[in-house]
């Protein structure tokens, strides 16, 4: 069978890591990934750097590195200070299914995230990025509603307590509908290959990371609700594509993994700190209103009869126009958008924005000569490495990633703690370390570099994939498992061969 084309159905668990589905599989709690685990192979799937939703899934589907895409995070610098976009696809870079449409296969894509569906030998149904993308066929989201009577759900919205029975109900329900959906159009259009996408797994763990790792019976029923469903539905969607017979093989991958949020570092105070982001004057006052506010905060939620009361504060404060106001009121501006025009942008060295994790030097500093920007990068990266609160680890692009559409790349890239603190670029806190994230903050989860890799079906053994796993290596797999050759752009290595009898 090593020879033989097999069909190729992924299961993408945003976020998922084995650090969480290990312990619930091993309480019997996701039943269908637990005897895919026990049946196939699997193995930690390390991302790219930054391990970020975008970037990931970009060099998941192409086989290429941040670094080939010109593609560091969600958003891309678009315009003068503070402006930036969202990142609205890989192209023109060919994804796993170009080449297997091109070659003839009939592939299905559901709910990447993509700007906008376009043709192909099969369909593509955007996620994500927007709530009305086009898709390929015209009309094909018009036709999934009338099939499962029910309007397409949006991206979740920003997270609030006083929500959260609401918040986890339309997560499982997305889960529900993206099933329906795969199942549906897998029936419609047989495809060798099909790759399908849950975010809310990821949302869903940044909120409740801290929940989610407790004993079980301290879990609420709504967390276990949805992990369930999340198991049920990946079932059905691998009945389904398996239906239309033949040899196939099923992974499930994550973009990247998650884990505990410790802490926050905010770049851009501490490069003010150090003298490399200058503000103009007038923006003191401000500074000294957002310091007496943080710190009351603070203080306020290491005390239980206060700690209720200033967590449900800083939730009425998350989302609308009027929750901005009155925040904006009480602390001030803190995004790096609303701060941009209060930066002396002739003096300013070097800021964090739009990529979190990167350190950018001033294009605009006119008076910036390219020496003296290599100057303040070294003394940036020294500071940085010997920075006594938490564990910097500082990067060179260019020794991160194999290709070299680097324009809009960082000077530095920033890995804090293991990825335990995580980079911010607003001005939320009037210090550039945040020890202990409160529990009005962002969420108890963050990003982590190990993901997940199970892969099971025809020709599959069992046992751990040997060695270690890149996610720049699924799509050459996939490729060559399917009886096609892979690309020689491609930076990963393809482990088709562990997948194959007798491996």
């Amino acid at each position: 069978m090593g020879g033989e084309r097999r069909r190729v159905l992924v299961l993408g668990l945003d976020g998922g890591t084995f650090d969480l589905l290990d312990p619930w599989m091993k309480a019997g709690e996701l039943p269908f990934l637990k005897s895919l685990s026990a049946r196939g192979r699997r193995a930690p799937l390390t991302s790219v750097f930054p391990p970020k939703t975008i970037p990931a899934w970009y060099s998941f589907a192409t086989g290429q590195d941040p670094g080939s895409l010109g593609i560091f995070g969600f958003t891309e610098p678009d315009g003068g200070p503070g402006k930036s976009r969202i990142v609205q696809t890989y192209r023109p870079v060919e994804a796993i299914w170009d080449h297997l449409s091109r070659a003839g296969a009939t592939v299905g894509v559901l709910n990447f995230p993509l700007g906008a569906g376009y043709p192909l030998n099969g369909f593509v149904v955007p996620g994500m990025l927007s709530e009305t993308a086009s898709t390929y066929p015209e009309g094909l989201r018009r036709s999934l509603e009338e099939a499962v009577g029910a309007r397409y759900l949006p991206e979740l919205p920003a997270y609030r307590e006083a929500d959260r029975a609401q918040w986890l109900g339309q997560a499982t329900r997305c889960v529900q509908q993206h099933g329906q959906y795969a199942e549906i159009l897998a029936e419609r259009y047989h495809p060798d290959f099909l790759f399908a996408l849950f975010r809310e797994t990821d949302r869903v763990q940044h909120q409740h990371w801290a929940e989610l790792t407790r004993p079980f019976d301290e879990i609420g029923s709504d967390l276990k609700l949805f992990w369930r469903t999340v198991d049920w539905t990946v079932a059905r969607i691998d009945s389904a594509f398996r239906a239309a017979g033949g040899p196939a093989v099923t992974l499930v991958i994550s973009d990247h993994g998650h884990g505990v949020a410790r802490s926050d570092f905010f770049t851009n105070r501490w490069l003010a700190q150090e003298g490399y982001l200058v503000f103009k004057p007038h923006t003191a006052p401000q500074s000294l209103r957002r310091r007496a506010a943080t710190r009351l905060l603070l203080t306020s939620d290491r005390f239980r009869p206060t700690r209720w009361i200033v967590r449900g504060l800083a939730d009425r404060l998350r989302g609308g126009r009027g929750r901005e106001w009155l925040g904006r009121l009480m602390t001030g501006r803190a995004s790096f958008e609303s701060m941009a025009p209060q930066i002396d942008w002739e003096k300013t060295v070097a800021f964090s924005y739009p990529v979190p994790e990167g350190i950018y030097l001033n294009r605009y500093n006119t008076g910036l000569t390219p020496e003296a920007g290599r100057a303040a990068i070294s003394a940036i990266r020294s500071k940085l490495e010997a920075y006594k609160l938490a564990h910097i680890e500082v990067f060179d692009p260019t020794t991160l990633y194999r290709g070299k559409n680097l324009a809009q790349a960082p000077a530095l890239l920033l890995r804090i703690d293991d990825l335990a603190t995580e980079p911010r670029m607003d001005f939320s806190y009037p210090d550039p370390m945040l020890a202990h994230r409160p529990g009005y903050f962002y969420g108890s989860g963050v990003h982590r570099m190990e993901g997940i890799l199970i892969a099971w079906g025809d020709g599959v053994a069992t046992g751990r994939i040997p060695g270690p796993v890149s996610l720049l290596d699924i799509a050459p797999t996939i490729l060559e498992t399917m009886g096609y050759p892979a690309p020689a752009e491609m930076a990963g290595r393809s482990f088709a061969r562990a997948l194959s009898p007798g491996s």
